[in-house]
């Protein structure tokens, strides 16, 4: 029952597939009437979207670009038309663009931060309000273990992840004496579109960094999420959940 969602309403932003797709496929076998956002896998997101409703869950898709404020209002506004709450908030959309600082240009910086920060800020200030009158919510704000340790090649996106966890902290003391919580999941290697592309060579160097000895999988992470989402978790708040295997230890 501690983990039960039942009647619960979730956003999730950024869930066509990987980690996204894992948690809404996982909070909504918990349970949740859950919505979702994605920037262009449509056929992707629509095929989820049937997924859930095969199995007896309620859905919403929302497509849009989540660094654009405009998009967080479509979906949360959307969301409460229909089902009236927005219980839980997962931001989760975001993008890589790699490079040693030298060669990194300002498009690559600023993609990559309005994408992973400024997605955060959107998603969260449209469910400002309604999760203060509601006086209950649940966020949880997906971080990366590259914004606790730092990588070479990757100063923007370390930037936009550390900021992610600085603005959670933040916002967990504006929001806790309403009995809302605001919780970051920070994942190490994990087997997505964004790693499948590394050699042999540097997928060895990487395991030989985690004490686990294996990547994490995007239901590693989702099992995170919906724990920090569920009651079990309704005194924890501020808090940054690492599921790296042991990288940052």
């Amino acid at each position: 029952m501690a983990f039960d969602l039942d009647g619960k309403t979730a956003l999730v932003t950024g869930a066509s597939r990987g980690i996204g797709r894992a948690v809404v496929e996982t909070l909504a076998a918990a349970g949740a009437r859950v919505a979702f956002t994605y920037r262009s896998s449509t056929d992707e997101a629509n095929a989820l979207c049937r997924q859930l409703q095969e199995s007896g869950s309620e859905c919403l898709v929302f497509q849009g670009d989540a660094a654009e404020i405009s998009s967080a209002e479509e979906a949360v506004g959307g969301m409460l038309e229909a089902w009236g709450t927005i219980d839980v908030l997962v931001n989760n959309a975001g993008i890589t663009r790699d490079g040693l600082m030298l060669r990194m240009n300002e498009h690559d910086w600023d993609a990559v931060v309005s994408t992973n920060l400024k997605s955060v800020f959107n998603f969260c200030k449209m469910a400002y309000r309604p999760m203060m009158k509601q006086r209950a919510g649940t966020i949880v704000n997906m971080s990366s273990i590259i914004g606790v340790v730092g990588n070479p090649g990757q100063t923007n996106y370390a930037a936009s992840k550390a900021g992610i966890i600085g603005f959670s902290k933040s916002l967990a003391r504006e929001l806790g004496g309403r009995g809302i919580t605001v919780n970051v999941v920070a994942p190490g290697y994990v087997e997505t579109d964004m790693t499948a592309g590394l050699s042999d060579t540097a997928r060895s160097a990487l395991l030989d960094t985690v004490t686990l000895k294996r990547t994490a999988t995007p239901q590693d992470v989702a099992n995170a999420v919906h724990f920090l989402a569920s009651p079990a978790a309704n005194y924890i708040t501020g808090h940054v959940l690492h599921v790296d295997g042991g990288l940052a230890m």
